[in-house]
């Protein structure tokens, strides 16, 4: 399982809109094969830094979803106007968190 975990950073007058953008990948990102949670939230609008949680089966799904042409027309729009700070990591033994 891959988790991508970390920060999205933006102008702060860009937030809104991103957003709303976002919000559509979102919805559209959930129902792809391997995705086991994707998230993005604002969590500090006045620094423009939206937090970002993702989790996947696999490497394949992840790439898969980043290669979808689907995506290419927002990447196209904020790529340039986004910071991201996101970490990758391998989880190898998930369990509850009360175990």
């Amino acid at each position: 399982m891959i988790l991508l975990l970390g920060y999205v950073h933006l102008n702060p007058s860009d937030v809104n809109e991103f957003t709303a953008d976002v919000q559509a990948v979102v919805t559209s990102t959930r129902v792809e094969k391997g995705c086991l949670f994707y998230a993005f939230t604002l969590e500090d609008a006045p620094a423009g830094r939206i937090l970002t949680v993702q989790r996947w089966e696999d490497q394949e799904s992840l790439t898969a979803h980043v290669e979808r042409h689907e995506y290419a027309p927002f990447l196209k729009k904020w790529g340039n106007r986004m910071r991201m700070d996101i970490q990758k990591y391998d989880i190898l033994n998930e369990r509850s968190f009360m175990e």
